[in-house]
């Protein structure tokens, strides 16, 4: 039976490669997405764009769409969130409430609006995009990496919470990402070691699929290349 998975962050690379993943084995894909529309747009999914995803009013009505139109949530898949690197010394405070409110409080809110949808589902998977570079973090990272720390333990810290329910969270946490953008900011790196967002989504998948029923409160590395 068809379920209904809400991709957060659908309009980008991942979330692009998440959705797809998800559509090609006949769910029924929304994706939620804070730029106004896509850039690709995918046959048969439902995309809701221009989204604050830290606004409770805009993520309840995004979320009221999705159960109208396809019947309920059974799997959100937390992709939303931003990157930015500077020092301490030469950057800005106001970075940190950015990565914060982008990385972290995006996934708090539309987690807590729409577990009422996935507690009633027979099989509710939240899965989480954490970080490799938020377990050691490197310099210029600590803005970002500290909001990814906060998604770990968030993820941590509600799989114990549901723990008597139908639902399992979990996270991946990629290695750098092969996508334009970083190819552009790392122009003489070794691009074959870089994870590939279609093979985030098959961790992903798994994770959401009745194989990955037995794991919960997982923090999963995803960083070989090829």
């Amino acid at each position: 039976m068809a379920r209904s998975v809400i991709v957060t962050g659908g309009f980008g690379i991942l979330g692009q490669a998440v959705a797809q993943a998800f559509v090609a084995t006949g769910d029924k894909v929304a994706r939620i997405d804070f730029a106004p529309s896509a850039a690709q747009p995918i046959d048969g999914a439902l995309d809701i764009g221009g989204v604050d995803l830290t606004d409770t009013a805009a993520t309840k009505a995004a979320l009221d769409k999705v159960i109208a139109a396809n019947g309920g949530i059974d799997v959100l898949v937390n992709v939303a969130g931003g990157f930015a690197w500077e020092t301490l010394e030469g950057g800005s405070l106001d970075t940190f409430a950015k990565m914060h409110a982008m990385n972290l409080m995006t996934n708090a809110t539309i987690t807590k609006l729409a577990l009422p949808a996935l507690k009633t589902s027979s099989a509710g998977r939240i899965v989480n995009i954490g970080a490799g570079g938020a377990l050691k973090a490197g310099m210029g990272m600590a803005s970002y990496a500290a909001s990814k720390s906060g998604v770990h333990k968030l993820t941590e810290a509600l799989a114990e919470e549901l723990a008597g329910t139908s639902v399992t969270v979990n996270a991946v946490l990629p290695s750098i990402i092969d996508t334009p953008t970083n190819r552009a900011d790392m122009p003489d790196a070794d691009f074959s070691t870089w994870v590939q967002p279609a093979a985030i989504a098959e961790v992903i998948e798994f994770l959401a699929s009745d194989a990955g029923r037995s794991i919960t409160g997982a923090l999963i590395p995803v960083s070989r290349g090829g």
